[in-house]
């Protein structure tokens, strides 16, 4: 049988109640659901960045989302976004995901539906605000925190970052 005549068996009522019992559920579970086969529609997608690992390393792939703006729909658009991308190039190495905020507040992504990728670790959220005061932290970290600071804040943190650069880092080309 090929699938699609999997999918017309599945379309009488009968066939739909052993669908509902192969997934260990009541048959009658059947008549709280309609099937219908659904057409999706691909859109363009841009990850806003993607670290690849060096060719022959195990290391994990990375993706990158800057979210500074509110949005809904940020998980379900960057989960799309991986798996499309991971079908159409079929990696060996595995994958995480990283999304950067400036604090919780922009996060208002419903993850309901993508919640095993969260609770795994495979896609983590950094709130920028959280990572603590500049001064105690490392210099890249620091530097990295400024794009959430006021103009005011951020020349005197940049100052003072220019200052340990140049004290704690010997490589001029790092500098």
């Amino acid at each position: 049988m090929t699938g699609y005549r999997y999918v017309g068996f599945l379309t009488s009522q009968t066939s739909s109640d052993i669908f509902f019992e192969l997934i260990g559920n009541p048959p009658e579970s059947a008549s709280f659901y309609q099937f219908s086969s659904v057409e999706i529609k691909q859109t363009a997608f841009r990850i806003d960045g993607v670290f690849l690992p060096t060719q022959g390393s195990e290391n994990p792939i990375y993706f990158v989302e800057v979210q500074f703006q509110a949005d809904g729909e940020i998980y379900s658009r960057l989960i799309a976004e991986i798996c499309l991308y991971l079908r159409q190039n079929q990696p060996s190495n595995d994958w995480g995901a990283v999304v950067l905020y400036p604090n919780r507040n922009v996060d208002i992504g419903n993850i309901k539906h993508y919640r095993e990728f969260f609770t795994s670790g495979r896609v983590r959220r950094i709130y920028l605000d959280e990572l603590g005061e500049g001064a105690s932290l490392p210099i890249g970290i620091a530097t990295a925190k400024l794009v959430i600071a006021t103009d005011d804040i951020a020349i005197v943190q940049a100052r003072e970052l220019i200052d340990r650069t140049k004290s704690e880092i010997n490589s001029l080309a790092k500098q």
